[in-house]
């Protein structure tokens, strides 16, 4: 007997954080009848740790997932207390904006957003079931009872499935910041194939700012005139709030070390794997014995509260500890804490589990997305959010899936790692990862990556418009960048550097890479320049002083290209090709590499084992 449905649906997508959001809102502007389903409507894009976007290579990501069409950039830029850009006495690949959010207001502009979007309905329950049949997404049930029918489902749980709040000995079966948990759904994933494992992050308390002593620490304030995260936003950001700098003492160890014992991290009760790259206060003190102080940042969570976020305080210490460790920070001696801080366990998926296009192995149609798949950070949620509604609509509509490379984005560079070398810990996307990142800065984002948003469907007319007037500008300035000029022209210039005046004539990008010459005094000097935006002058800058290391770049890109392009069947016997390992046999069998690029960069998986590989492909064309 033929299942009787509530309703019929496209897609549904299960969760409604950073991850879901972007994954609902781009199978409903593709065309698709979506539904999304939320435990509650009140944690729809809600910023359970710090109320922040952004941070080193989050800001390429933001900036990424805008260029492709996405909606976390436009509505960072609406609700920003702060933002500031991060390596600035650095090179312009690891730049990274990052913007202090009212994560109040985030929410509910979010909330908004998915409200009033055509194509979308927004529900609040609890996902009991995938349905499936002969291995492709059928549709969904709720603990509720209903039961909807769908051809693609996107997991976006974020830390909610058997999530555990932990402080000290206290242990509560509840979902962060007191939302409820997700209890249903593990069992279903392990039974469709899946692999689970449980991860651990953590959030520092939260202080009154009425008890802070802000004279004890050292001002934050936001950047003036730094370009906003989405293209589609004009102007500049207006800073409303500060944050603040502090320290932890020498007490603030003593405290720690004197009640290690009572931590769940230390005691044996934590068992689950926490970040390497966000520890808790009494994971540095330990690890990091040595040091007598540690950085402390005071942050705003809201225009509409009193509550502070203490960055680089997490944990999961007794609340008596808690109150001691806090007062023993300079300019905390006398708050007040208006919520505790505590660690999180949850049940999340192997990402190796997982085709690059984040449809799982097991089962045609269904999709997962955000910390689900082992990584952190509502920044990576987003990324893989609208990579898995992007594939899911393709999927639905019979086209193949969009694949991003490593040399193409951060958001290629991420889902890579994810499911082609795994993660044995919450995975943190870090500058150092992108083997590529000279080409992947956060200016160009759009030039790599809106061509393949407008493809799909997600670029409307208005971004569009904009990135071809962007590109127009930029071969304008280009070409005039190549224009010799005398040296009576460039005197004035160099000689407000109070450097020698060149004898010979020089081309407009050879003044530019001299040391000290930026975009903004090349244009006060050559009037044909001021035509153009300070934005896209500094970008065309950026080529140009880059321009020989880009073309090493390049080179690499191409190299790694060829490998790229040699397919891999999906069909392929590993286990019967002779020469390669034991280990490597069993590694590809595993993950199923799409190519050799993909091949090359598995765990255990050696040179010797890829060149065997292209022996037998040449072999099998033959």
């Amino acid at each position: 007997m033929q299942k009787k449905f509530d309703d019929i649906y496209d897609a549904v997508v299960i969760g409604a954080g950073h991850a879901g959001v972007e994954a609902c809102l781009a199978l409903a502007r593709m065309g698709l009848k979506t539904l999304v389903v939320t435990l509650s409507l009140d944690a729809i894009s809600f910023m359970a740790c710090n109320p922040a976007i952004g941070g080193t290579a989050k800001g390429h990501l933001v900036r990424e997932v805008d260029a492709l069409g996405g909606q976390m950039g436009i509505s960072a830029d609406l609700n920003l207390l702060q933002l500031r850009m991060l390596n600035t006495g650095k090179g312009a690949a690891v730049q990274s904006l990052r913007g202090q959010a009212d994560k109040t207001a985030y929410h509910l502009y979010m909330k908004r957003v998915l409200e009033r979007e055509k194509n979308l309905t927004v529900l609040q329950g609890e996902i009991a079931e995938i349905l499936t049949d002969n291995g492709k997404v059928t549709g969904v049930t709720t603990l509720q009872g209903q039961s909807f029918a769908c051809k693609g489902v996107v997991v976006a749980t974020g830390v909610y499935l058997n999530a555990n709040i932990i402080i000290g000995e206290f242990r509560q079966q509840t979902g962060p910041n007191g939302f409820c948990r997700a209890t249903a759904l593990t069992d279903c994933l392990l039974k469709l194939g899946l692999p689970t494992r449980r991860f651990k992050t953590g959030t520092p308390a939260r202080v009154d700012r009425k008890t802070i002593n802000f004279d004890a620490m050292t001002v934050q304030n936001g950047d003036e005139k730094i370009y906003p995260f989405s293209f589609m936003s004009d102007g500049f950001i207006e800073n409303r709030e500060p944050c603040w700098l502090t320290y932890t003492t020498a007490e603030t160890k003593r405290i720690i070390m004197a009640n290690i014992d009572r931590s769940p991290l230390y005691n044996g009760s934590i068992k689950s794997t926490g970040p390497r790259y966000c520890p808790s206060i009494e994971d540095k003190v330990m690890r990091f014995a040595d040091k007598e102080r540690h950085q402390i940042f005071i942050e705003p969570e809201s225009a509409s509260t009193d509550e502070m976020y203490v960055q680089g305080m997490s944990s999961s210490l007794p609340v008596d500890v808690q109150i001691a460790m806090y007062h023993s920070v300079i300019g905390l001696e006398n708050c007040r804490l208006m919520r505790y801080a505590y660690a999180i366990e949850y049940d999340c998926l192997d990402p190796t589990a997982l085709y690059p296009s984040l449809m799982t192995k097991c089962v045609d149609g269904l999709f997962t997305a955000g910390q689900i798949n082992g990584s952190s950070g509502y920044e990576e949620a987003a990324a893989q959010g609208i990579m898995a509604g992007i594939n899911c609509a393709r999927y639905i509509q019979d086209k193949p899936p969009v694949i991003l490379g490593r040399e193409s984005s951060y958001i290629g560079v991420l889902i890579d790692d994810l499911v082609t070398k795994g993660t044995n810990e919450p995975y943190r996307m870090m500058t150092a990862r992108a083997e590529h990142r000279l080409f992947l800065r956060q200016e160009n984002a759009d030039e790599r990556l809106t061509p393949i948003g407008r493809e799909v469907g997600l670029v409307g007319d208005d971004r569009y418009a904009r990135f071809l007037d962007k590109q127009k500008s930029l071969a304008e300035i280009d070409k005039l960048l190549k224009r010799n000029v005398a040296p009576s022209l460039s005197a004035p210039l160099f000689a407000e550097l109070g450097d020698y005046v060149p004898r010979a004539g020089m081309s407009l990008k050879e003044i530019l890479r001299h040391p000290g010459v930026t975009a903004e005094l090349l244009a006060a000097h050559f009037e044909e320049l001021k035509a153009y935006p300070l934005r896209y002058l500094e970008e065309a800058a950026t080529v140009a002083k880059y321009e020989g290391y880009l073309s090493k770049q390049q080179a690499a890109v191409e190299r790694t290209k060829k490998l790229e392009d040699k397919e891999l069947p999906s069909d392929a016997d590993y286990f019967s090709i002779a020469g390669l390992r034991i280990e490597a046999r069993q590694k590809l069998d595993k993950i199923r590499p799409l190519n050799l690029g993909q091949a090359s960069r598995i765990s255990g998986v050696s040179p010797a084992d890829i060149t065997v590989l292209m022996v037998w492909l040449a072999r099998r064309e033959k």
